[in-house]
């Protein structure tokens, strides 16, 4: 027989709260950490101070569950929802499982087949992701990027090709490096917004292309908090090499379509300036009558 629906069953219950304003927790959110069995937290000392401002007693309840430790804790973690105890999840600030630990604890729990439930508030990605005036339709998130070596210039390759807006997280004394890499592999005049401060009194974005964002944040840039960096998608043109160009409009001309009709074909099918594809055709051309 299962339970009453107004009496809660044991789950890991993902509680998201405020990244600055400590104004935006919601009721929901109060709720669950004043009812919790458990409250697992990033950082204990942290919570404790949350806690502490909304007037929750935390007495033995909380329990440390970081980066470090996630994958062993996620075991215990299960037996006690299991045993139908509520165990609250948060952490730092913000939504868990969004560039903070959480995915671990999700993940063992829906294996385990026990309930996982959330409480939805603040986030620094979205909250910066519709500040920044950039296309929101489509997006991706890439969390933190490597700092170094093949790995972090396989994820700005990417960045570059990518055809929807792109968020990433960086950190104050790194957030200038990183634009300047961006700038390298995406061009100076790619639009970006740099977020900072978000919910703070001193909220701030700076918007404009990559360049001229370096220029605005000057030493604005070795601000305390993190920085979510927003970048506007390519254009298709971008994307299109030359190598693929080029296949289109042969295979086009080879079955008789003339230069000027195929150029205009693939211009619309590719997304590519008509000029850029008719002189791909004229090329063609030229080469089938050598």
């Amino acid at each position: 027989m299962s339970a009453p629906p107004d009496v809660p069953t044991g789950a890991l219950v993902l509680v998201a709260t405020p990244i600055g304003n400590l104004g935006d927790v919601s009721e929901r959110a109060i709720a669950a950490l004043a009812s919790a069995d458990v409250i697992a937290a990033e950082d204990t000392r942290r919570t404790r101070s949350l806690l502490t401002h909304l007037d929750i007693k935390s007495a033995a309840r909380l329990r440390s569950v970081h980066a470090h430790n996630e994958r062993t804790e996620a075991r215990h973690i299960v037996e006690l929802v299991r045993a139908g105890k509520r165990v609250v999840y948060v952490t730092d600030a913000g939504m868990p499982g969004i560039a903070d630990p959480g995915e671990r604890l999700v993940r063992a729990c829906i294996d385990a087949q026990v309930p996982v439930e959330v409480v939805p508030g603040p986030s620094a990605l979205l909250a910066a992701l519709v500040l920044s005036g950039l296309p929101t339709s489509r997006f991706r998130f890439e969390g933190f990027l490597p700092r170094k070596g093949t790995a972090r210039a396989q994820r700005l390759g990417a960045i570059a090709a990518a055809d929807s807006t792109v968020v990433i997280y960086e950190s104050p004394h790194r957030v200038v490096a990183t634009l300047q890499d961006l700038e390298t592999v995406l061009g100076p005049d790619r639009p970006v917004a740099v977020a900072r401060e978000l919910t703070k009194l001193f909220e701030e974005v700076a918007r404009g292309g990559i360049a001229d964002v370096v220029r605005q944040l000057g030493a604005k840039a070795e601000a305390r908090g993190e920085h979510v960096i927003v970048i506007g998608p390519g254009t298709r043109d971008e994307h299109v090499g030359d190598d693929l160009l080029l296949q289109a409009v042969t295979e086009l001309m080879a079955d008789g379509t003339s230069a000027r009709d195929a150029a205009a074909s693939v211009a619309r099918e590719l997304g590519v300036p008509r000029r850029r594809a008719y002189d791909v055709a004229l090329r063609v051309r030229a080469s089938s009558r050598a």
